[in-house]
């Protein structure tokens, strides 16, 4: 059989494995936030990990609340406004927070995910992580199930689906996203970047957005990242032909391609400030959408909604 799906504990983490004989090894970590924790590819003799994850879980503890990178983030991703919102003429305080009055990438990002399905076969390796919200923080008082379903597909294709199942007896407010960082080895100074968007959230000194939403076109035909500071919303251009972003190592000659749905139109990027990975990340709305309505999603009580969006990594 072509793909498989492997339990490793490695590093303190206990690692779900999904592997195709043929090309990719994807890890994920369900326990931690549902965490991409690896996309190894092979090029030539080596193995190569597109992730720039934690190097074990003593790492992780301590660089989680800074980083937050590869987890999942729900219900809300990026900055609330002093931690408070208002939404349908009710006033809310978020509890959770990495300082007091900065909330950031939700509530989710070190949930212990359970694994509730997973198949291999000559086709695909696939595994369904599920979490359920029990309104543990009173700033989110609205009940719901969130489901993560990694699938790895041939050709190095992974494919990240995100399942939000009300369980409110209101219209609950919802912004979904994922956290990726990543790494070629590369430093993101030699590395290119293309993704297609026309647009480009203004955001204010602390990186709230203002509410404009503003010309720009600069990565449309690719861009040397060399020097280039980024931690900004793009609002992608779904007329443009699939993929909609592209991260390009010419010195190694890898190319990693995003192929998100129209349920993820924010495209965030983040440069840190070490300038060895990048994080790129599939959001439904901007930063504080929560305050300023920017691909808010509203879910129903009872209803469902999914996200979903491919990456493809290629050695050229």
């Amino acid at each position: 059989m072509r793909f498989s799906i492997h339990s490793i504990q490695e590093a303190g983490f206990d690692i779900l494995a999904l592997k195709d004989e043929l090309g990719a090894t994807v890890e994920i970590i369900p326990a931690h936030g549902a965490l991409l924790h690896g996309f190894k590819i092979k090029k030539g003799a080596e193995t190569l990990n597109l992730i720039d994850s934690y190097r074990d879980l003593a790492d992780m503890q301590q660089d989680l609340k800074s980083s937050f990178k590869n987890v999942k983030l729900s219900p809300y991703a990026c900055r609330i406004k002093d931690a408070r919102y208002t939404f349908n003429g009710k006033d809310y305080l978020l509890e959770q927070t990495i300082a007091p009055g900065n909330a950031i990438h939700g509530l989710l990002y070190d949930a212990p995910f359970n694994v509730v399905a997973q198949q291999a076969d000559d086709n695909k390796a696939t595994v369904t992580l599920a979490y359920s919200y029990e309104l543990t923080d009173a700033g989110y008082p609205f009940a719901y199930d969130c489901t993560a379903t990694y699938t790895l597909l041939p050709g190095n294709e992974l494919q990240v689906s995100t399942s939000i199942a009300s369980r409110s007896n209101e219209v609950m407010p919802l912004m979904d996203g994922w956290h990726p960082y990543f790494t070629t080895g590369t430093p993101v100074d030699e590395l290119e970047l293309t993704f297609a968007s026309k647009e480009i959230v203004e955001f204010d000194a602390k990186l709230i957005p203002t509410g404009k939403v503003l010309p720009y076109t600069e990565f449309t035909k690719g861009k040397l990242l060399a020097g280039v500071e980024l931690d900004n919303s793009f609002l992608l251009d779904f007329v443009q032909a699939q993929p909609l972003a592209v991260l390009h190592d010419p010195k190694k000659q890898i190319r990693i391609s995003f192929f998100p749905g129209e349920s993820y139109p924010v495209l965030q990027i983040y440069i840190p400030p070490h300038r060895n990975s990048i994080a790129i990340e599939n959001l439904t709305g901007a930063p504080n959408a929560f305050n300023n309505g920017l691909g808010l999603v509203q879910l129903a009580p009872g209803e469902t909604k999914t996200f979903d969006t491919r990456i493809k990594a290629e050695v050229l």
